[in-house]
């Protein structure tokens, strides 16, 4: 008897990564536009009526055009396969850049807060702001949820949380121009103190741009340190499992994400009577079928233990 066969992935795995790939970097380069667009359009506005809530909005703007192309350039290199040095890939990639993306973000939020504020109290008069300045937030809200409604249709057609993600990205660049576009409601309502609505805007775009920088330093650090991902994750690992014949239930199950590739340690429970070569088979279709499931797993450990009713342990969920 030879040594069993290897559990093949079917090429729609395969597929399925490169899909995924693509769509990343097409939808990145569609926000890249969007986003440009806006910015141009926002210090258009700055220039022609002076709104400091309009510059800082483009400014955060900005800062999610850069992240994208960030994002497009750690898609590319996390693409390359393990090596001798990175056994497990370079996923991690996009983390590292985003956890650097989120702290500028957050500490250009604090240096433009400081100087917002700072104008604000040493200048005892501030200038009018014209009355149509919202016309361009206005633009801004429309061009992000048409986007935004856009996205979340392709997501939920093609069933991409990536997208899906993404989408919601827009969604939120789009509440925070709805809250430039509030402000300079205010300013167009009350054009005597619309320079101070204009400046305390400014400052609270400021502070939004901090909050958003650090909730993405957090996300991405929580990755790098392998924080336990989301329960999702681990009943789709286990559902997968369980469909394979032979496998009486799961016991532990380790998950580590790596930017967008993902490996899974699995503990597997099966007739204690089985012979290795049974076992080890078993095993190969565990790895497939949970590589089947979730297409951006690289790698999957399989450990055999044997299954007796009275001394079942119950799942125990971590991440290594």
């Amino acid at each position: 008897m030879g040594f069993p066969e290897p559990v093949l992935l079917p090429d729609a795995v395969y597929e399925a990564r490169k899909a995924r790939t693509k769509a990343l970097v097409r939808i990145a380069l569609i926000g890249i536009s969007v986003r440009l667009a806006i910015v141009l359009l926002e210090l258009v506005g700055y220039f022609l009526y002076g709104s400091m809530t309009l510059l800082l909005d483009s400014f955060s703007t900005l800062a999610d055009v850069i992240s994208s192309l960030v994002l497009v350039f750690s898609i590319k290199l996390a693409e390359r396969p393990p090596d001798k040095e990175h056994p497990f890939g370079h996923g991690r990639y996009e983390p590292v850049a985003g956890l650097q993306l989120g702290v500028f973000l957050a500490i250009a939020g604090v240096g433009l807060f400081t100087q917002q504020l700072s104008s604000l109290l040493t200048k005892p008069s501030i200038p009018r702001i014209d009355q149509h300045v919202w016309l361009f937030a206005m633009a801004s809200v429309v061009l992000l949820e048409l986007s935004y409604r856009k996205l979340t249709k392709v997501a939920k057609e093609q069933k991409s949380q990536a997208l899906l993600s993404e989408a919601l990205h827009f969604r939120a660049d789009s509440l925070n121009s709805l809250f430039a576009l509030f402000i300079l409601v205010l300013v167009a309502l009350f054009p005597e103190a619309s320079g101070v609505c204009d400046r305390v805007g400014a400052i609270m775009i400021a502070l939004i741009m901090c909050v958003m920088g650090l909730y993405g330093a957090k996300k991405n650090l929580n990755q790098l340190l392998d924080r336990i991902p989301e329960e999702e994750f681990f009943a789709k690992v286990r559902r997968a499992s369980l469909k394979v014949e032979g496998v009486k239930d799961t016991e532990k199950i380790r998950i580590q994400h790596y930017g967008p590739d993902a490996h899974v340690d699995i503990d597997i429970e099966v007739d204690p009577y089985l012979s290795v070569e049974v076992a080890h088979t078993i095993s190969q279709h565990v790895r497939a079928a949970i590589q089947k499931e979730w297409p951006q797993v690289q790698d999957v450990t399989v450990h055999i233990e044997p299954y007796y009713e009275n001394d079942h342990q119950p799942d125990k969920i971590s991440c290594s």
